[in-house]
């Protein structure tokens, strides 16, 4: 059914023709992001069906855990390894599908023994459709249909810039408050020291005082 400015076609039937068409190339993009727990010796994969011919992009970084890294591996739908990496805090990776199929990518934290870790990715498939149907014509745009453009990489610009200043932001305050947790449990343990070394320093006065105060009263008697 084509929209139409009528209650049936909801908020987009307001839009004006030129901001409709933005609407839409925003939701035909293809694109996951994703954040989740990765426990130790555990290994997580993710699957996607891709065709053949398009251009894929996987970013992935850990926010929190030990040392910040992980392993990554990509596959093909036969089994080839495209990508493979040891212990990396974040990286990036762009292929073209050679065949149709699913694609496998896995990120393992099996080395690692008792530090679960929290890791993010973002798997992009295809790039995103032109804005204006007309936009690949040999003449030139129009002003309004120009602007919408501009606008447009200007907003994915920005929503890719807060989506790293998150990621960074989260990875700070955990390293804040992991040093946090360190300097707390060092101050308890220089006071538990402190506490015994004193009790022992009374001990032993009194046991040396104890002890000089016998050997007067010895050789006095």
């Amino acid at each position: 059914m084509p929209l139409r400015g009528s209650r049936a076609a909801g908020p987009w039937g307001r839009l004006p023709p030129s901001l409709l068409l933005v609407a839409l190339a925003a939701c035909a993009a293809r694109a996951s992001e994703i954040t989740f727990e990765l426990p130790d010796n555990a290994k997580q994969c993710f699957y996607e069906e891709i065709a053949q011919g398009t251009k894929c992009t996987l970013e992935f970084q850990v926010i929190t855990g030990g040392h910040y890294d992980v392993d990554c591996r990509l596959e093909d739908p036969d089994g080839i390894v495209l990508y493979k990496e040891m212990k990396k805090q974040y990286d990036s990776f762009t292929f073209t599908a050679s065949r149709n199929g699913t694609y496998k990518f896995c990120f393992s934290n099996e080395f690692s023994t008792f530090t679960h870790k929290t890791v993010y990715f973002d798997f992009q498939v295809g790039e995103d459709p032109p804005l204006f149907p007309s936009e690949n014509r040999v003449t030139a745009l129009t002003q309004m249909e120009s602007a919408c453009v501009s606008i447009h990489e200007a907003l994915k610009s920005v929503i890719d810039y807060q989506t790293h200043f998150r990621l960074r932001e989260a990875q700070g305050r955990s390293r804040a408050e992991d040093l946090n947790t360190r300097v707390a449990y060092w101050s308890i343990g220089e006071a538990i020291i402190l506490l015994v070394v004193s009790i022992g320093q009374v001990f032993l006065l009194k046991s040396f005082f104890s002890d000089k105060r016998t050997t007067t009263t010895r050789v006095g008697s």
